[in-house]
This record gives C-alpha cells, structure tokens and sequence, in this order.
C-alpha cells in the first residue's frame, strides 16, 4: 500500500556568532560548546547510524551561516577540545568520588563514556570540523541542509533599506556555497519572519523555498486551499510551506509536550551549581561564576523541588513510548487529511529548534532516533520528506501572495520590535543608508580600502543579528546583547567615517579582522 502522506521534520540549527580571541575564557562561548556535545554530536552519531543500518531517512536542518563559521573556526575547534577534555576529567573524578553512591556512580560512567566518545567523533571522524559531517549526509540524499540570513538579521524591519536585506541573502547563499559545495536550495527565514516581496530577493538568489509560521500561510491572499497541508506559491514562483501546530506543539511544549514527563532528565539540576565550590572551582568559570557543566544526575520527578536519581533505562523507554504515541499520531492526522483534501497527500510540517534535542531535552535525539526507525520501518501511512523531494513529486500547487508573519509572541514582530528593544532599528537603518553610500561610492576599491569596506559589511551583518533584540525581551543576558549592538555600530561607524576621510588605520582594522572574521570573502558591493 502506498503512503497516504508525509512528515517534513525541520531543526533549525542556530546560535549567535560569539568568538572573542582577546579573551582566553568567555562565558557566552560555552553556549557553542553545549551545543555541540549535548545536540550536534549526538544527532551526527544517529544519523551514521542510522546510514550503517540501511535505515532510509530524510530529514531538514538548516545550518546558518553564524554556526556553519563557528563550527569551522580553527581558535574555537581548539577551544572546544580543552573544553572536551575538563569535561573528561571531570567526569573521570565524579567516577571516584561517587564510588559509594551506585545510583550516582553509573551515571559518571556514563558522562565519561559519551564525552569520550564525542571527543571521538570530533577529532578522529570528523577532524574537528562538524560541517564535513552533515555534508556527507547532504551528499548521501538523508539530509536537506537549508540555509538562513546571513546573521539571522530579521528581515521585516530591514524594510526602510532593501540592500541590507539583499546582504543577508547573497551572504549566506556564497557562504553555503564554501562550506557545502552547492547553492542552497532553500531557506530558513529567521524567526520566520516574512514580508511581502521578500520572496523576489529570495528568487534573485536562487531560493526555491521557504517555511512560515501557520497564520503566514493561512491568511494569505487567497486563501491556501490546503490550509497548511501543501506547500503554496508566492508569486515568484518560490515555494512556502506551513508549520503544522499540533506536531510541533506534541514536542516543544515542556508543559503540554514529552519533554516534561517525569522520567526525562532535569535540566536544571546541574553539578556546576551542586557540588561543593573548591570542588567544582577548576570546571567552571575562572571567575568563579557557576555555570552548567552538562553533567546532571537526577530527573524531573515532579514540579516540586525534590528530585530522584536519574534513570537512563526508563528515559529511553519513555523516549521510545512517545516516538510511537508521535507516529501514532501523525498516522491518524494523515488518514484524516487525506480523505478530506480529496485524496490529496499532505505534507506535515514539524519544525523545531534543533537545540531543544539533546541540550534542553536530554533524551531528544533518542527520540527522533526512534521515531525515524518507526516510520521507516513500521508506517505504511506517513512517509518521511524533505522541502525538495516533495515539490519535485508535487510540482503543481496554488499561487498566492503569504501574510506578513513571524513566529514568537502573538505572531507579528512584537519579540524583535517592543519597549526593550526597539532603540537597535535607527542604528540599523542609519548604518544601512551608509553602508549603500560606501558600496556605491567606492564599487571599484581595491587593497586597504576594500578591506575596510568588507569589514565594515561585517559589521553591520553581525550589529543586525536578531539574537541581540531576543536576549533583550528575555532578559538573559542583556548587558552582553546591548554591548554587541553598540560595538558593531561603534566600529561601522569609524570604518565609514575612515574610509570617506582617507584615514584608516591598518593596525586597528587588522585587530578588527581578527576579532569580526566572519564571512572571509564578502562581496561588499551587495550593497550597491
């Protein structure tokens, strides 16, 4: 019997460029080095797996252009291995001190075992270059890698200056192009936002399609007669598919969703704020800020604060029950659909930030383990599908211009455009208007002065990072966020007023260079 529909899972693979070479430890680093032992790797070690296995997948993951250059930067590859080896050591001394403590004592062993082999993974498999190992599964027909704004700048308040708009597209077209060897073909926006024509900058660039949050999609005009269920065209021709809420919602919800049940692993239950301060003192910050150090020895329990040991057999049963709850599912949402769309097969789409899988829900990734296993090998009804594969089965789909949208609070911009906020926009927009004057004025600049005019394009991308205006409404850590901002703009701004006046100073742009080296081969002249 042939499949009645599909399932498009989408991990968006994110995190803010932060590399600072003045500074021999800096904590906003760690959030790279989380990622990749607690996600990246653990998701790379089910995918090869899952290769060995003749396990036919398919999958999308978009990795943006900020994590794509972290993840080949050869100072935080170093960084990343010292860090490596603390959590080794670390984990080699709970093994002894926790000698009494069986309940506690399998776990270190267990910590041990999975930093040993991420270290493995990192530095024997894949050279200390995590890109070579999602090419591969690119290049094997498993993986769909999509690309994003060249800093994740959010696109619909760029509207007052379309250049930088076409900046964050052309950038992370080329810089896809480095690091994967082909164009991309398709996109996420970031925090799906969407206006309006910026489908015509996508379809400039090659962009065959994109994802939207559900209202984007359902309050186009006309109205999508599948709803969500099949991919729409925007007038350009390039394709826009629709999060489905119910799938989403089943996974990222910590109340509603897996992630809250009782026998997953604790998050916050860290021993970089448990274990006694000269203990843990060389694992943590050298300033002596606590921070988390990825090893947690008890589960969520309960929403009180009494916690019980962790049961690693009982996580991965229940990781396995709601791989099948989720097939489940998505199998009787199929068969629903497809009998009223009218034979129709609609296509399901499940987006998630890729870090919810194994960073903040531990057992994510043997979740996504078994269910891709599931459907391989036990659905007759749903099928697993990437943005590409199905548009070449589907070419044929209603034309309609989308809604401006974003996903995040109440759905229209409010996250990246309130109170906390909004001071960042006449920064960007002003330097915008500059950064058009510069690369009109100067097209034809060769030796310093066109490395002025890439580094101040630098600048600006990585001033616009949507990431800053977030950390701002959260209220994590602003001070951080609002230094950015203020730094990039401050060195835009001297770099503009340098080059007009004929005054760079080569050894404060050399020092820049080093700092801000994303994007080593920017075409400036974007901007024209």
């Amino acid at each position: 019997m042939d499949n009645l529909g599909y399932l498009l899972l989408v991990l968006h693979a994110h995190l803010p460029f932060v590399r600072h070479p003045e500074h021999e430890d800096f904590l906003e680093e760690d959030w790279l080095y989380e990622a990749i032992t607690e996600t990246y790797i653990p998701l790379i070690d089910i995918f090869d797996r899952l290769v060995e296995e003749n396990i036919d997948f398919r999958l999308t993951m978009s990795v943006t252009p900020p994590l794509a250059s972290m993840l080949t930067d050869g100072l935080l590859q170093d960084r990343y291995v010292k860090h490596l080896d603390q959590l080794i050591e670390l984990a080699e001394k709970e093994i002894e001190r926790t000698r009494w403590q069986p309940e506690f004592n399998r776990l270190a062993h267990m910590y041990f075992d999975n930093f040993r082999k991420a270290r493995y993974i990192f530095v024997e498999k894949y050279q200390r270059n995590l890109t070579l190992a999602f090419k591969k599964f690119q290049d094997l027909g498993k993986l769909d890698i999509i690309t994003c704004g060249a800093t994740h700048g959010y696109l619909p308040l760029m509207e007052t200056t379309r250049s930088s708009v076409r900046a964050q597209i052309k950038t992370a077209v080329d810089h896809y192009r480095s690091v994967f060897g082909r164009p991309p073909r398709g996109i996420w926006l970031p925090e799906c936002g969407y206006n309006p024509g910026d489908d015509k900058v996508l379809e400039e660039f090659g962009i065959r399609y994109f994802f939207m949050d559900t209202h984007g999609i359902l309050h186009s005009t006309p109205r999508p007669k599948y709803g969500v269920f099949a991919p729409v065209f925007c007038p350009t021709g390039v394709a826009a598919f629709g999060r489905d809420l119910e799938s989403s919602k089943q996974v990222w919800s910590s109340q509603e969703g897996y992630p809250g049940d009782f026998n997953y692993r604790e998050f916050y239950r860290d021993l970089g704020f448990d274990l006694d301060f000269e203990y843990i003192k060389p694992y943590i910050h050298p300033d002596g800020i606590r921070i988390m150090t990825g090893i947690k020895y008890f589960r969520i329990t309960g929403a009180s604060d009494h916690k019980e040991p962790y049961q690693p057999d009982w996580a991965r049963d229940k990781a396995a029950d709601h791989a099948g709850n989720f097939m489940f599912n998505r199998e009787r949402q199929v068969e629903y659909l497809h009998s009223k769309l009218g034979g129709k097969k609609p296509v399901i789409v499940a987006p998630y930030d890729a870090e919810l899988f194994g960073h903040w829900w531990y057992e994510g990734p043997q979740w996504l383990n078994f269910l891709i296993r599931k459907i391989s090998c036990d659905s007759k009804t749903v099928k697993l599908t990437t943005a590409y594969e199905y548009l070449k089965e589907n070419p044929r789909n209603q034309v309609v211009t989308p809604s401006a949208s974003s996903w995040g609070y109440k759905g229209y911009s409010e996250h990246w455009l309130e109170g906390s906020n909004d001071w960042v926009y006449r920064h960007f927009h002003e330097a915008g208007h500059r950064m058009h004057e510069l690369a009109s004025r100067y097209k034809d600049a060769y030796g310093l002065n066109e490395r002025a005019l890439k580094q101040a394009a630098r600048e600006l991308l990585l001033a616009e990072s949507s990431d800053w205006a977030f950390i701002m409404k959260t209220g994590t850590v602003v001070e951080y966020a609002r230094r950015r901002v203020k730094d990039h703009i401050l060195r835009f701004t001297r770099l503009y007023e340098d080059i007009k006046n004929g005054t760079i100073d080569e050894g404060w742009l050399s020092d820049v260079e080093s700092k801000d080296n994303i994007f080593p081969d920017i075409d400036f002249r974007v901007y024209c």
